[in-house]
């Protein structure tokens, strides 16, 4: 097995990793937020076709009495998209049983909980744009977008 340095790793792992940094200071020094862990990973099952499906939640903290499972989006611009466009219902629905995993590992069944967003945006030349999205969604399942009937 041969040791990795931080240049062989992808630039969007990086540009991750730079993004929760930039979230966690300013969850904790801005907002408050105790941080209860960082990362958190765990197996949720297989898919259709057998492979091996992982959940993770980037930041697990405390706002005052309520546990926040936090999803962090970092992008260079939001010319295309918005950062918070990549947390779909797919994403959603992975984030939600990862968090029934950490609070039922944790022995946290009556605990205030929510799911927020962070999203990082590194504009060319200027210092991050952060924002944070309290309760960004729930576990309850959206509806279904309504087609036109012509």
């Amino acid at each position: 097995m041969r040791n990795t340095t931080r240049q062989d790793r992808p630039a969007h792992l990086i540009l991750g990793e730079r993004g929760e940094r930039f979230a966690l200071e300013f969850l904790k020094h801005r907002h408050g937020y105790q941080i209860v862990a960082r990362n958190f990973s765990t197996p949720l099952g297989r898919n259709r076709r057998g492979a091996p499906i992982r959940g993770e939640i980037d930041i697990i903290a405390y706002d005052g009495n309520t546990l926040a499972f936090v999803e962090v989006k970092t992008r260079l611009s939001e010319g295309i998209a918005t950062a918070a466009a990549a947390v779909d219902r797919s994403k959603q629905r992975t984030v939600a049983r990862t968090a029934s995993v950490y609070r039922r590992l944790m022995h946290l069944d009556g605990v205030n909980y929510r799911f927020d967003l962070v999203t990082v945006v590194f504009d060319k030349g200027t210092s991050p744009r952060i924002t944070l999205h309290k309760g960004y969604f729930t576990e309850r399942a959206m509806p279904s977008p309504r087609v036109p009937v012509y």
